[in-house]
């Protein structure tokens, strides 16, 4: 059904919805080995923010995509996509290649192919850089810029005001005019959850993370010499914890302010991966059935699809 490129399934979400649950408990059944489709997970130091998986669920399923590029660096969707096809490739012949994660631009990049970036001049790019990294309004900049733009981080907003400023055309009409054919064929698994369920998560997960440090985490890598505004920082939980420590929020404020903050940004992943996956097959799978239920019914799938 996918031709002769290589189907790759997709299981997507929300945060905290079980998206590494279910790669653990699929991998009870079939030789998983996943690529990790998270925009912090990438980021070596970030571990407890991110909700990386635990040693006993790396032991269980080999993941690929952590621990990249330290928190000071810029890592892009384009750069997952192209880092991505390179870890499908080296993944051995019989174990199933699987891409988990809940960063929509990162899915999209890999399932739909990577675009040529335009020309641009470089002295104008660094120059532009260098201011965008201190103006407060870069979102609203890149929304006039690019109809099209969705939003997203500091960082996905200085690259649409970047492209358009220094090309005259924004990053979505660069992106539809130039996209390169992905190598693999999705196959999509949307997991689910009723939001009284998903929020009751958030809010335990968001409570475990501060038991478990992360205040503490965010101040080792500032007092590594990190900047408060470095690419990895630029996050939920990790924002709020920034402020905290710069005294702007205070610490009994702190797990409601990333609570809601995670509900919000869940809210959006659930907006995006049902308006976005662009593919006619989506298996849609709601998380209170139970991890085995659900493994059963992408098993009967899985063995219709492939």
């Amino acid at each position: 059904m996918g031709g002769s490129k290589p189907v790759v399934p997709f299981v997507v979400g929300p945060t905290a919805v079980g998206k590494t649950s279910m790669a653990v408990e699929l991998a009870q059944h079939l030789p998983v080995t996943v690529i990790s489709a998270d925009s912090r997970q990438v980021y070596r130091r970030l571990d407890i923010g991110t909700a990386k998986p635990t040693p006993e669920e790396l032991r269980t399923v080999p993941h690929l995509g952590i621990d990249v590029v330290d928190p000071g660096e810029t890592y892009s969707a384009g750069r997952f996509a192209a880092d991505a096809n390179e870890w499908l490739r080296s993944i051995p012949s019989g174990r199933l290649a699987m891409v988990v994660g809940g960063t929509g631009f990162y899915v999209r990049a890999l399932a739909d192919g990577l675009f040529q970036e335009p020309p641009m001049d470089q002295h104008a790019r660094t120059r532009l850089r260098e201011w965008a990294k201190s103006y407060e309004g870069l979102s609203r900049w890149a929304a006039r810029l690019d109809p099209n733009f969705t939003g997203g981080g500091r960082q996905r907003a200085a690259r649409a005001v970047e492209v358009a400023l220094l090309t005259g055309r924004p990053l979505s009409w660069w992106q539809h005019q130039a996209n390169i054919e992905s190598p693999i064929t999705p196959f999509y698994v949307r997991l689910t959850a009723p939001r009284s369920v998903l929020h009751q998560r958030i809010e335990t997960r968001v409570d475990s993370m501060l038991e478990a440090g992360l205040v503490a985490e965010v101040d080792g890598i500032l007092d590594s010499g990190i900047s408060p505004n470095a690419p990895g920082l630029d996050a939920v939980g990790y924002r709020e914890v920034v402020a905290c420590l710069k005294g702007v929020m205070q610490l009994d404020e702190l797990a409601s302010r990333i609570t809601i903050s995670t509900r919000r940004y869940a809210k959006r992943q659930e907006t995006w991966f049902r308006h976005q996956l662009r593919s006619s097959e989506v298996l849609n799978l709601d998380v209170t059935d139970g991890s085995r239920t659900n493994a059963e019914r992408f098993l009967k799938r899985w063995e219709k699809r492939i």
